[in-house]
């Protein structure tokens, strides 16, 4: 059975955004498992200065990545996109077990296979440390962004 992910490609305006949620929604769950499915069984990415490849490898990383960065707090916006490739902008809110936040910025390029699997993913990602106070993603970690809650450019970011 062939597995696919929609929306597929070709993609357009509205198809790229619901793509973009809906990877958002995902790494919010944080569930590596979960997550992993939404890429090739062969998916390469580079992430900051590290290099990952295929689903086992996704699945290690990101479990590394939650237990590291905790109330984990994700918002993707569409950048630009073709017909199988899209290109978002994101920051994300943690803190790590001493209780240090940080807001970490970045752009990702995206690369589709014609079953809407994501082969490529390509990773930029600075972070900033900053007060608790200063923290802008406030919503219940038991469940995706609310759709009334702002996104990266109505918070400014």
């Amino acid at each position: 059975m062939t597995e696919t992910r929609p929306p597929l490609p070709p993609f357009t305006r509205e198809t790229a955004i619901q793509k973009v949620r809906g990877a958002e929604d995902g790494w919010n769950s944080c569930n590596p498992e979960r997550v992993s499915l939404v890429y090739t069984p062969d998916s390469m990415w580079r992430n900051r200065a590290e290099f990952i490849n295929g689903r086992p490898e996704i699945v290690a990383f990101l479990t590394r990545k939650w237990a590291k960065e905790l109330d984990y707090r994700l918002i993707k916006e569409l950048w630009a996109f073709t017909d199988a490739h899209i290109a978002v902008r994101f920051a994300y809110e943690w803190h790590d077990d001493s209780g240090n936040w940080f807001r970490s910025y970045g752009n990702e390029n995206w690369a589709f296979d014609a079953n809407g699997l994501m082969h490529h993913r390509y990773a930029c990602i600075n972070d900033l440390p900053i007060k608790e106070s200063e923290r802008k993603f406030h919503w219940d970690r038991s469940g995706p962004r609310p759709a009334d809650h702002p996104g990266l450019t109505d918070l400014g970011l």
